[in-house]
């Protein structure tokens, strides 16, 4: 497995704590590879898109998309823009991921998320209760002020996706 590449903000911090390492005694200083600044960085993010009153009232699992996307969807013939894996977070850590990749899916201007989620798994007593919490939530966090501009519609995945794991999010169109 090849090493992840840092992101802007861990660029931005290495750059500033390689200049304060000193090089050793007989060996040359190597100057770091110029990052972006940290103004660049903290960039306010665009302001979301607005919504009319009727569009926000609407739940964004029970949300209309025209016959083309459903046809796609229920098909699996869908090609997800961005895959989201919420897997191993605590519910605040999800929620932070989901935003955050949400946001930035919209400002690249992407169509189609797949969320996985998980199916949950059953309680240690060995009853029936599913403990997906991260899936459970996942519709309700949908709904936020925050995300809500940003989505169009909410689906259940195909199997070949992950099935009862995960599901489409379709983002709404820039404009």
């Amino acid at each position: 497995m090849p090493p992840r590449r840092l992101g802007p903000d861990e660029e931005a911090v290495w750059s500033r704590v390689a200049a304060t390492v000193r090089p050793l005694a007989g060996r040359p200083r190597v100057k770091p590879a110029p990052g972006p600044r940290v103004a660049e960085i903290l960039q306010p993010r665009p302001e979301p898109p607005k919504l009319s009153p009727q569009a926000l009232a609407r739940p964004v699992d029970g949300t209309t998309l025209d016959g083309g996307w459903d046809r796609r969807l229920r098909g699996g013939k869908l090609a997800p823009d961005r895959s989201i894996d919420l897997h191993g977070y605590s519910r605040d850590q999800a929620y932070a991921v989901l935003s955050r990749e949400i946001e930035d899916a919209a400002l690249a201007g992407h169509r189609a998320l797949l969320v996985v989620t998980g199916k949950g798994a059953r309680d240690e007593a060995g009853g029936d209760r599913p403990r997906g919490v991260i899936r459970a939530s996942l519709p309700h966090w949908l709904e936020t002020p925050a995300l809500r501009p940003y989505i169009a519609a909410l689906r259940p995945a195909h199997p070949r996706h992950g099935g009862g794991g995960a599901f489409y999010v379709i983002l709404r169109r820039r404009r």
